[in-house]
């Protein structure tokens, strides 16, 4: 069977490939075409567009590349005509993906979506458009089952794909990596989007010197420009900035520093200490104040539906918070003793006897059939 997958960042990429691994197990005759990254291709889909062409992010970042944004969306309804697949998967990225499925379930494709957007956060009435155009949904968090049930609305929890992605690398890297090696290593996971970067690892840079007895690491986003980091390691000379081994810096790392998203579920799922840290373009972050519902911004303190780790949000994200929240995390037992323990819950919340993976993949093809 055909299959077309559109994914729209670097976490994407990851779940991605892994589907797209599950799906041709199970359908050896699949032909995959997909927008996404190195992990998806390497998975076997023959790659459209790379993530890092897609990857906008706030409403002012959005407004000022909506002709490209435009240019992309009607090059993806040509060529998903062109290719004719049975079943159109989208992954995540709704403001693209949502207008894809609307287009896609008129020209008559099957559309099924794995991974929620983030509806019960804000832009509930999205909803709407999902139950319209949507023919299947695959959520991954424990919750999102029971909100798209309010709606009326039949979904699938397939259990989480980190759970998965995170088991194949700790069974597969036990050897320590000599690049990373340190008996006390701060993590700074500063995000995949230019744009973040840069509004924020310049911050959580500036506490380097406080804590002078650490190595600090900053994981690079895959498919960004060096040109990107540039400024900052001439400034650091004493960071290590890498690429490519995010779950290697994770599995030693003492601490953590990290950009609300999907890293802050891996980094829980490490078993790490951390701080998320957000600071966006003012405008976006007011507007985004006033329409987002949801009273943590990230997973962990979401799904446990209480503060695990410490969220510094904007105008919280000074160097001074980052060193006094950092300095309780890495000396007071009783935080790391009560981290360690929600971390573990967390797990077992998340954990399903069947791999997110493998699960959907299952779904996805019955469902053509």
């Amino acid at each position: 069977m055909r299959y077309y997958i559109i994914s729209g960042e670097a976490s994407g990429d990851l779940h991605g490939g892994n589907l797209i691994h599950a799906l041709r197990k199970q359908d050896t005759s699949a032909e995959i075409r997909a927008w996404g990254g190195e992990r998806m291709q390497q998975a076997g889909a023959s790659l459209v567009k790379h993530y890092k062409e897609l990857a906008f992010m706030g409403f002012w970042e959005v407004l000022i590349n909506i002709r490209t944004i435009f240019k992309n969306l009607h090059f993806a309804k040509k060529d998903i005509e062109a290719f004719n697949p049975d079943v159109v998967i989208l992954i995540d990225y709704p403001g693209f993906n949502l207008r894809i499925a609307t287009w896609a379930k008129k020209q008559g494709f099957k559309v099924i979506y794995y991974i929620s957007p983030q509806v019960w956060a804000w832009k509930e009435n999205r909803v709407k458009i999902i139950k319209s155009c949507v023919d299947r949904m695959l959520v991954i968090l424990p919750f999102e089952k029971a909100f798209y049930k309010k709606w009326d609305m039949d979904v699938d929890y397939v259990g989480h794909p980190l759970m998965e992605a995170i088991d194949q690398f700790q069974s597969s890297h036990s050897e320590v990596d000599e690049l990373l090696h340190s008996k006390k290593m701060i993590a700074i996971l500063p995000g995949s989007r230019k744009q973040e970067i840069l509004k924020k690892l310049p911050i959580m840079l500036s506490v380097v010197k406080d804590f002078p007895d650490y190595d600090w690491v900053v994981a690079k986003a895959p498919g960004l420009d060096h040109s990107v980091y540039q400024a900052l390691e001439e400034e650091y000379p004493t960071v290590k900035f890498i690429s490519g081994k995010t779950y290697a810096l994770l599995n030693m790392a003492t601490a953590a520093l990290v950009t609300s998203g999907t890293a802050t579920l891996e980094t829980a799922l490490f078993g790490v200490p951390q701080i998320i840290c957000y600071k966006g373009n003012p405008i976006s972050y007011a507007i985004a104040k006033r329409l987002i519902k949801i009273k943590y911004i990230g997973l962990v303190n979401l799904i446990m539906d209480k503060p695990v780790v410490k969220e510094l949000i904007q105008g919280e994200l000074t160097a001074m918070r980052i060193s006094e929240e950092l300095k309780l995390i890495l000396e007071d037992t009783k935080t790391q003793d009560r981290i360690h323990h929600d971390y573990l819950e967390l797990k077992s919340r998340l954990q399903e006897k069947e791999t997110a993976s493998s699960k959907a993949a299952s779904i996805i093809i019955n469902t053509i059939r």
